[in-house]
């Protein structure tokens, strides 16, 4: 046990504990590893820098504050975006660890404001990109469990191509309004299990990465599991993509409840990425007064080239190696209550079908107060509401045992659907009496 305070670490001082920590680290290490320790008190800190076969312990009651200079986050070579680059140090750092901890009871405080601030004012005042709170790159054997985490100046949690990694009774909070403070975001990592977190952001309480068309390195995304999580206010509760040219793939998500998240299940990228997410299986999941609880988006707009035709356009094109997929995708014992835009978009591409999808046991209820708004962003979509299922360009799609209740317009919109099924499906209290299911071909116009 390496106790900061040993090292020269003053608690509720305000003096900066940088060299302290660092000195129990280099001592631990020394000795072939052990659990650096802090105590309960404040202790200001730029970055931390961990290594192999290191714990860093907070004690309850213990806090980590983390300085708002720049110049306490020297940069390092990580990713931004899906794409290999400097960025500033994490606030807690490692790379090519093994046996890496951070746990107990205590908090790490980030002070986003003033980096949040910078971004939205002053962005050429930023060298880098903003640090994240905790950011891991090439580790194995990864543990983050039971710390608070509060105010990242981004990213909370980011492990970069990472593998047996395990995230457990974190509490996450970051205000609804500041900018990109994901949750969890596992990228290009193999063997992630989140398990038990609360999670209530600015941006996507959880969300998986695989890199973009710009990353050197395609490296997949595999063998994710998130159970037993609340996730609040985000812009989407789990989210795949829009960075997955790597693939994403071999994901479970179950016994988690969503509120006033803008989306549920969000998956999404566009042409360009290639990639392909697959094998996602989704259940026993409560949703409530969700934007739209499942979107499937290949048309997805945002980032890097992303408002030219090739993204926008609905005319077919070659399938390629930069085409994205979405396929073998499973919705099982879902609840979504206070639904404002629509049941669900799943909208592919006009070469790529969205395809091998089914929802069974799903119940879903519009708000009676429905707010209008797009369930996706893609190029020429209207705003929504009390909407049904959206789907278009899908391929063997099954809906078994679906209620979409207190919606305007058919429960199920299919344009250019091949093989879809609609088995023991009701519509419950429409605000419009109308049919249950319509179906129609949409041939694009050349523009």
């Amino acid at each position: 046990m390496y106790n900061i305070e040993e090292f020269g670490a003053r608690r509720d001082s305000g003096a900066a504990a940088t060299e302290a920590i660092a000195a129990a680290v280099a001592a631990a290490s020394l000795d072939g590893g052990g659990t650096v320790y802090v105590p309960a008190g404040t202790f200001h800190t730029g970055a931390v820098r961990l290594g192999s076969n290191i714990e860093l312990h907070l004690s309850p009651g213990a806090v980590l504050s983390f300085s708002t200079d720049p110049a306490d986050y020297p940069a390092v070579e990580a990713r931004w975006e899906g794409v290999g680059r400097q960025v500033h140090s994490p606030c807690i750092y490692a790379e090519d660890a093994v046996n890496v901890s951070i746990t107990g009871s205590g908090t790490l405080h980030g002070n986003g404001a003033p980096w949040w601030r910078k971004h939205r004012e002053q962005p050429e005042e930023l060298e880098y990109p903003r640090p994240t709170l905790i950011g891991l790159n090439r580790c194995s054997r990864v543990t983050v469990k039971d710390v608070t985490l509060l105010n990242s100046p981004s990213w909370t949690v980011n492990p970069i191509v990472c593998s047996n990694v395990t995230i457990d009774n974190v509490y996450i909070l970051n205000p609804a309004d500041s900018p990109n403070t994901d949750g969890i975001n596992p990228e290009s990592c193999s063997g992630v299990r989140i398990s038990n977190c609360h999670i209530d952001v600015g941006d996507d309480c959880i969300a998986i990465k695989a890199g973009t068309e710009d990353t050197a390195e395609r490296i997949p995304c595999e063998n994710i599991s998130i159970t037993n999580c609340t996730m609040v206010h985000g812009h989407g509760a789990v989210v795949l993509g829009s960075e997955m040219s790597g693939d994403i793939r071999n994901v479970t998500i179950s016994n988690c409840v969503f509120k006033e998240t803008d989306r549920g299940i969000r998956m999404k990228s566009r042409r360009g990425r290639g990639g392909t997410i697959e094998d996602i299986r989704v259940s026993n999941i409560v949703m409530e007064g969700v934007l739209c609880p499942f979107t499937m988006n290949l048309y997805y707009f945002c980032g890097p080239r992303g408002k030219e035709k090739y993204v926008w356009d609905k005319q077919p094109y070659p399938v390629t190696a930069e085409t994205p997929c979405f396929r073998r995708i499973h919705f099982a014992n879902i609840t979504a209550r206070n639904v404002h835009a629509a049941a669900g978009f799943l909208y592919g591409l006009a070469e790529q079908y969205v395809s091998e999808i089914s929802f069974t046991d799903v119940d879903i209820s519009m708000a009676e107060e429905a707010v209008p708004g797009q369930p996706d962003m893609m190029a020429g979509l209207a705003d929504m509401s009390k909407r049904g299922f959206f789907l278009g360009n899908v391929r063997d799609v099954r809906f078994q045992q679906v209620t979409v209740a207190n919606h305007e317009g058919p429960a199920f919109y299919i344009e250019n659907g091949e093989n879809v099924e609609i088995l023991n499906c009701r519509s419950r209290n429409t605000a419009r009496p109308e049919k249950l299911v319509e179906q129609v071909e949409v041939v694009p116009v050349e523009r």
